[in-house]
């Protein structure tokens, strides 16, 4: 089912996600409608939604994998970043459906490895890099409760908003 976009204000996008420990009925349920509602994101194009973004403070997000299929992971640990010195100079602009028309460019490692669990609680580990790796760790800010915009003013990067066609810096 198709949920609607919690913003930025909600409290539960601050909130630390509780962590999945039973994977039932409800959470396949709950990762049907994130899979549902990350595909309608057109204006913009989402490529990631955590739980918290459609009400839930639950330890699960979708995302846009580098072959163009949503898949859905649950209960991740960072096990390692990695910087790439030539990737790293360059800051990728990111957005967030929760903070619609407002952008900023973040630097982030260009690797990370991660251990979670698929929908049937299967403990996996897989490596991410670059632009997938930005996603990864975009998605699991959200689920500690962090917003892109935070490494905005911890990078002292300026916030920018999309006004049709035209960009204009924001004070943060």
């Amino acid at each position: 089912m198709i949920r609607k976009i919690v913003l930025s204000k909600d409290p539960v996008i601050r909130k630390k996600a509780k962590p999945i420990k039973k994977f039932d009925k409800k959470i396949k349920q709950l990762a049907e409608d994130l899979i549902d509602t990350l595909r309608v994101q057109k204006d913009p194009e989402g490529v990631g939604l955590a739980a918290c973004q459609i009400g839930k403070s639950l330890a699960v997000f979708a995302f846009l994998d580098k072959d163009k299929k949503i898949r859905v992971i649950a209960n991740p640990k960072v096990v390692e970043t990695k910087y790439n010195k030539k990737k790293t100079k360059k800051s990728i602009l990111e957005g967030c459906l929760s903070i619609p028309d407002y952008y900023g460019h973040i630097k982030r490692p260009s690797e990370i490895t991660i251990k979670y669990q698929d929908l049937e609680g299967q403990e996996k580990t897989e490596t991410f890099k670059g632009f997938q790796a930005h996603i990864i760790q975009h998605e699991i800010d959200h689920l500690n409760g962090i917003l892109f915009i935070d490494h905005l003013i911890e990078q002292k990067q300026p916030l920018y908003e999309l006004k049709g066609s035209e960009w204009e810096k924001v004070e943060i």
